[in-house]
């Protein structure tokens, strides 16, 4: 089973949530997916046994070939490419924005000229570890590129089908959250009691049930805030899977590298039945359709 882990903003605990959980099982593989900022690493402490240059392909153009006749602009989708037409002799030109392009390869595919050709444009590192018996993968995006999911994609190709993966995905609802938790059999939504955390856990309500996956909520510092967060989910019928509350001990931890179920063992059966709702949940969800 594939258990994605996201938030509808940064700082409700998703990284928290995904760690402790994964700690608590056996045959687990965590992918750190929010590979513009990741942070799993720091409390798993996995042993990297490998590192994998990521890369996309970006077109180059042989202006020797080239009529600039701007067909390579018009299917780009991204507009990730300007055609400057040569008039009154003077030659014309072609500018890629590298940074704006998906590699989707349209532009080199209908060059009526064979003009472009793709090269291999470096976007980031994938790190392949372990830790005692858990699998551990991440990617680190480059530092001034724009685009995560390209890279999100070859984090995920390393899914192991024969464990149970926990992919930490990205906070928000944008693209890189979408890239990382599609494909999940379940996706937990990590939330606050807040005006803020429940404005979030509405938007990426909305995403989860237009990508048709099955998803419950955990709520943490629970105890702050109000009650409102419990409010939505029970009017919408939206399983809450998990309550952890506002503790100062779990933030000294937490700001030390220190997982909550290795500084208090009563959090492990926790986690592990939030295993036990997350399968329940799914396979209600399930039959509902």
């Amino acid at each position: 089973m594939i258990i994605s882990v996201a938030s509808g903003k940064g700082g409700t605990g998703k990284t928290t949530v995904a760690v402790n959980l994964a700690l608590s099982l056996k045959n687990i593989q965590l992918l750190d997916c929010d590979v513009e900022e990741p942070n799993a690493h720091l409390f798993i402490g996995p042993h990297i046994k490998d590192k994998v240059g990521a890369s996309i392909p970006v077109p180059e153009v042989d202006e020797a070939k080239c009529t600039y006749c701007g067909k390579c602009r018009d299917v780009c989708a991204y507009h990730a490419i300007a055609v400057v037409p040569g008039d009154s002799g003077n030659k014309g030109s072609v500018l890629i924005f590298k940074h704006l392009c998906h590699g989707c390869g349209a532009c080199s595919l209908l060059c009526p000229r064979g003009a472009i050709k793709e090269v291999s444009k470096e976007i980031g590192i994938i790190e392949l570890g372990e830790k005692d018996n858990m699998q551990f993968v991440q990617g680190r995006l480059n530092i001034g590129e724009t685009m995560s999911p390209p890279l999100i994609r070859q984090v995920k190709n390393y899914i192991n089908p024969t464990k149970t993966v926990i992919i930490d995905a990205p906070p928000g609802t944008s693209c890189p959250v979408i890239t990382a938790v599609k494909g999940s059999n379940f996706c937990v939504l990590v939330t606050e009691p807040t005006p803020f955390g429940l404005n979030d856990l509405i938007l990426a309500v909305e995403v989860l049930r237009k990508l048709q996956i099955p998803f419950g909520v955990v709520i943490n510092r629970s105890d702050i805030g109000d009650g409102k967060v419990e409010d939505y989910c029970r009017q919408g019928y939206i399983p809450v899977l998990m309550k952890i509350p506002f503790s100062r001990e779990i933030a000294v931890s937490y700001s030390r590298g220190t997982p909550i179920v290795e500084k208090d063992l009563s959090y492990r059966d926790k986690f592990i039945n939030l295993y036990l709702g997350i399968c329940g949940a799914k396979n209600e969800a399930n039959s509902r359709h």
